[in-house]
């Protein structure tokens, strides 16, 4: 029997969400929510939801899902967690978690003592060219990581789909560098300490739009983290992600064309991590779109108890946390000691 879905949020990105759960064999979305009856409107006659909302707790209330997917923005994600926490089994929430780690310890205490499982929406990790370098990591094809880095850089006009980025103060650290602090943490563990630089290369944004990190993890090994919307590549890499990881047995190296090089041994094994196109996608899109349809599945499998969250509420809360240090670390060009490292504290 299929786990019965509501949807909060039926914004930029909620699209993505549906197209991929109507693809999802275990789960099905019978409900929508949105503030925006327009909105709501046009997402539910495309997609054939006929129950719709303009009230999340009058909708978990009617509707008693088996599991909520929050689609909207950081702000709400606090009020929506802890409303669906006490009478929903799972909760997906979207990435950034909150925008405090205040809000996000409140949002996984209030799942903990509800025993309702908190999974955050957090798709990078699960894009096919990076399931395939956790896979060879894991198995010992590179030996004992010591470095990486985790580049994200084009020049492709955001703004156009979502204007809201101009004006945000926090742009590029909480938006991209969530995705990226994420697999750092992924691929090499705890993170021991960090530094960080920011840019403001647009004039348009009021925010940065990018920022390298450099992290220390607590195994020794360091990792850089490196962002930028306005870099000029030919042709426009958007929305790929490169990456380099380097062990004591050999290298993985992840081009802008989703070519995966595996060196060691004095030879190159060559890879190819492009994902599928999904029926309903495009490309360049598919990265994305592959990724979310891969996390909606193992989402499935995390209800179906066959899985363990990945990220959980508690993991996501701490990639926030990189990302405010990172945030002080830039302001105050200081390298933070994450053990010490307390939210507004100087």
């Amino acid at each position: 029997m299929n786990k019965r879905g509501v949807l909060i949020g039926c914004g930029f990105f909620a699209e993505n969400h549906l197209h991929a759960w109507a693809e999802t064999e275990g789960a099905e979305i019978v409900a929508i929510c949105d503030l925006d009856p327009v909105r709501l409107a046009a997402m539910g006659d495309r997609f054939g939801i006929a129950r719709r909302y303009t009230d999340a707790a009058e909708m978990i209330e009617a509707e008693r899902p088996d599991f909520a997917d929050i689609a909207t923005t950081a702000a709400s994600h606090r009020v929506l967690v802890e409303l669906c926490a006490s009478s929903v089994a799972t909760v997906i929430c979207q990435k950034p978690i909150a925008e405090s780690l205040a809000d996000a310890r409140a949002m996984v205490d209030a799942c903990e003592i509800n025993s309702t499982q908190l999974i955050v929406h957090e798709n990078f990790r699960w894009q096919r060219a990076f399931t395939m370098m956790k896979a060879m990591v894991d198995n010992g094809a590179i030996g004992k990581p010591h470095f990486a880095r985790f580049s994200f850089r084009h020049g492709y006009d955001n703004y156009v789909n979502q204007p809201y980025l101009t004006e945000i103060e926090r742009f590029a650290i909480m938006d991209v560098g969530l995705h990226l602090f994420d697999l750092a943490g992924h691929f090499m563990g705890e993170v021991r300490r960090l530094s960080c630089v920011t840019q403001k290369l647009n004039p348009i944004v009021r925010g940065e739009d990018a920022f390298t990190a450099l992290l220390q993890h607590e195994s020794g090994a360091a990792s850089i983290c490196d962002c930028s919307f306005q870099s000029h590549y030919v042709p426009q890499p958007f929305p790929q992600t490169a990456a380099v990881i380097e062990g004591d047995k050999g290298t993985l190296e992840l081009d802008r064309g989703f070519h995966i090089r595996l060196h060691q041994d004095d030879k190159t094994e060559l890879f190819d991590g492009e994902p599928d196109v999904p029926s309903w996608g495009a490309k360049p899109w598919h990265t994305v779109q592959q990724s979310v349809c891969a996390f909606q599945k193992h989402a499935v499998e995390v209800m179906s108890g066959t899985s363990s969250p990945q990220p959980s509420g508690a993991d996501n809360a701490k990639t926030l946390r990189l990302a405010l240090a990172a945030y002080e670390a830039a302001e105050r060009g200081v390298t933070v000691e994450m053990q010490t490292w307390r939210e507004g504290q100087p």
